[in-house]
Order: C-alpha cells, then sequence, then structure tokens
C-alpha cells in the first residue's frame, strides 16, 4: 500500500501543481488512498521532495535535483566496499587502486556525486586518479574511503 500510495503522490504532483500537504491529501482521498497529515509528511521526506517555484509566483512539489546524487552514494559504499585494494593521497592527489575493470565505475559515481572539492576524475582498468582542490580535501576523503570499505 506504501508504495502504491508514493508513487501515486509522484503522478499527481507531475501532473498537477501541488502546494500544500493538506491538497495532496485531498488528492490522494479522490484517488482512493486514506492517509493521514503526519504519513503524507513521511512520504514526502521518503520521496525527496522539495518545493520550487513556479513560474506564477507560487510554489508546488517536485522531486528533488539532489535525489539522485543520495542514490549514487550508496551505490559508491557498494563499490569500494567490493572492490577497492588499496588507497593512497600525494598532496591534492587521490589514488585509488580497484579489482580490474572496476576503476571506471568508482569514478563515475564519485562524478554523479558531485563532491564540490574534487575538481576531476580520471579511471585506466584498475586505478582512478581523483585531483581534489587541496591536500587537505585529499587526506579527508582518504579518511572518508576508509570509513566506506571498513
Amino acid at each position: 500500500m506504501k508504495s502504491e500510495r508514493q508513487a501515486r503522490i509522484l503522478d499527481i504532483i507531475e501532473s498537477e501543481e501541488i502546494e500544500t500537504q493538506d491538497q495532496l491529501l485531498e488528492r490522494l482521498r479522490e484517488n482512493g488512498f486514506s492517509s493521514t497529515q503526519a504519513t503524507i509528511s513521511r512520504d514526502i521526506k521518503a520521496l525527496h521532495l522539495v518545493k520550487e517555484l513556479t513560474g506564477h509566483g507560487t510554489y508546488k512539489y517536485a522531486v528533488s535535483v539532489r535525489k539522485n546524487s543520495l542514490n549514487f552514494a550508496g551505490r559508491l559504499r557498494t563499490i569500494f566496499r567490493e572492490s577497492v585494494t588499496s588507497f593512497d593521497s600525494a598532496q591534492n592527489i587521490v589514488v585509488i587502486k580497484t579489482m580490474p575493470g572496476l576503476a571506471s565505475a568508482a569514478c563515475a559515481a564519485l562524478d554523479s556525486m558531485e563532491i564540490g572539492y574534487m575538481v576531476g576524475s580520471l579511471a585506466g582498468d584498475d586505478t582512478a586518479l581523483l585531483i581534489m582542490r587541496d591536500a587537505a580535501s585529499a587526506a579527508s576523503f582518504c579518511e572518508d574511503i576508509k570509513s566506506m570499505i571498513e
């Protein structure tokens, strides 16, 4: 029932400009879903809905553009746990060694996360080179990697 309700919420906000939880609750009731405001509030959080400005000067619910970035964080942890064999930093560069063929997957996941202090990445077959803004960012990122793979 929860997944059906959440799917219907996504359909509703895609087809209509819903400004409030009360409006959303009413539309759900019209579609045969009995729910409470607290449940709707939890659904909004779970679906990563945000309010965005419309062309009419009002606000409406929409799926956050950051939702995709959040999903990549989980994938990145999986990639690192399963494939990273070693990592180290030198000044503002982080070198990640992976199992053969997995360096590009690691870089793709990192690039999709839009990490502000990462300038870019370059992947070979089993080695990824990450260029950070400074040495402190590189060292901090190595600590993050360590916590991800432990």
